[in-house]
């Protein structure tokens, strides 16, 4: 098995858990969150999402799906469009109301925005330094790896919400 057939795996089960968790669900379920200061699946998958689209394009060199295609017009955040959900406050995460069929439209277009990218992997990609700041220096590889692990935190923490919004009833 090659190294990108694992990759495309791993982001294949982050898109496989968002359907799951944000599927069938209306913006009052999507908005929910169990505490003021929680986040909602809506945040938590647009936010996953975010991030795998900037750092996937980031280590690609192409632009953003979220600007290039579109979604951030879309979605109409009040945020600015490089706004990635770090560091958002409660009210922030209050203000990420949208539907499902948005949430998964964009998720799915990161998706294969990403796979376009892993076509090209290979061992030497994966070993090319992307991020010098960092001691010792983030390689591709690395920062994919971190993607897939942030992404698979943050939508098993929506299908939690979900999961707490089944429950309410």
């Amino acid at each position: 098995m090659e190294s990108r057939d694992l990759l495309v795996d791993a982001f294949g089960r982050i898109r496989e858990v968002v359907h799951g968790a944000v599927h069938g669900l209306g913006l009052e379920e999507l908005t929910f969150r169990p505490d003021p200061n929680a986040n909602s699946i809506a945040w938590l998958i647009w936010h996953a999402t975010r991030i795998q689209d900037d750092h996937v394009s980031g280590v690609a060199g192409v632009e953003q799906v979220w600007t290039g295609a579109g979604w951030a017009a879309q979605f109409a955040m009040p945020f600015d469009d490089a706004a990635t959900g770090y560091g958002h406050r409660p009210d922030h995460v209050a203000a990420v109301r949208a539907a499902a069929d948005l949430l998964i439209g964009y998720h799915d277009a990161v998706f294969e925005h990403t796979l376009r990218y892993l076509e090209r992997v290979d061992a030497s990609e994966l070993d090319r330094i992307v991020d010098r700041s960092w001691d010792p220096p983030v390689t591709a590889g690395v920062r994919l790896v971190s993607v897939i692990s942030d992404g698979l935190q943050h939508v098993g923490q929506a299908a939690y919400v979900r999961g707490l919004v089944e429950r309410r009833g």
